[in-house]
């Protein structure tokens, strides 16, 4: 995502909209904070999803973990809630690069001489950067003064692996005055909850009996994305025009795919049409960039 105004609220309003923490979900990550002497006192239980913000000059061992004696980091704290790393570009490279496989596994790994350990990190990723240095460069109104080498240097410091590892990429234009004048109310967070809690429950019956943990569109394997994700003659021919202009890799595929499976729950739909696919392409917008 990369906006300029708003990130950190849009960041922080994601759980609002998430399922309640289940008793098991709850646990896991009580455990994390407890760890790390970070529950308050008198409380007994992590009852709402965590919200990370690190900045962006946090070092390595503190957003991943590590240390002398081994901690979990940043990422394991946000585990079953959100990591939101805001100036995306300006954290350092190595740093970011070492999110790929957390993101992959859903655990971070911290080799030792003599162990190996292992901290949960089952987390949304939600990043957000400008379009160049100055912020200006898809303002309707403002003049952005950034060569095209400058903002070409600032899209590069995020690598494309990492990138192609984020499932929806989606450009956040400023408010107009008039919508933000405006008496009318848009959905409530209430109203999202409830559909994505229906959603999920449609995907808890859709792998009730499958093989594995899966209980999640997000965490299909390639095998089962194949299987739930099937598509008609227009929908393929879609996903075959945009893997073809875009360029998108075999994982940008599968997400594509669990995406449109995941706007097709939340409206109720058995199958997966064409206009699900044609959505879930347009939020794959930072492949056309890097």
């Amino acid at each position: 995502m990369y906006t300029v105004l708003g990130k950190t609220m849009l960041a922080k309003r994601i759980p609002t909209i998430l399922p309640p923490l289940t008793l098991a979900e709850s646990l896991e990550t009580t455990r994390v904070f407890s760890s790390r002497g970070l529950l308050e006192s008198g409380q007994s239980l992590m009852a709402v999803r965590p919200v990370r913000t690190p900045h962006h000059s946090t070092s390595a061992a503190a957003l991943i973990g590590g240390g002398t004696v081994p901690q979990p980091g940043e990422v394991s704290l946000a585990h079953h809630g959100v990591l939101f790393l805001d100036e995306f570009p300006e954290f350092a490279r190595p740093t970011l690069e070492m999110i790929r496989q957390p993101l992959e596994d859903g655990c971070v790994t911290i080799p030792r001489v003599r162990a190996t350990m292992r901290f949960p990190a089952q987390i949304m990723l939600v990043a957000a950067m400008n379009p160049c240095p100055c912020g200006y460069a898809t303002h309707p109104s403002h003049q952005c003064n950034c060569t095209p080498n400058a903002i070409e240097r600032y899209m590069g410091r995020v690598s494309g692996p990492l990138i192609d590892r984020i499932d929806i990429h989606v450009e956040v234009p400023p408010v107009p005055w008039r919508q933000l004048r405006s008496d009318r109310d848009g959905l409530s967070s209430a109203d999202m909850r409830a559909c994505v809690v229906a959603a999920r429950e449609a995907q808890r019956r859709r792998f009730d009996g499958a093989s594995g943990l899966t209980t999640t569109n997000a965490t299909m394997s390639s095998r089962q994305t194949r299987a739930f994700c099937t598509l008609d003659a227009a929908g393929e021919a879609l996903l075959k025009q945009a893997m073809t202009e875009m360029g998108l890799s075999a994982r940008a595929h599968d997400k594509v795919l669990r995406i449109a499976r995941t706007i097709a729950d939340i409206e109720g739909a058995a199958d997966i049409a064409p206009q699900h696919v044609a959505e879930a392409v347009q939020y794959r917008r930072l492949d056309r960039k890097l």
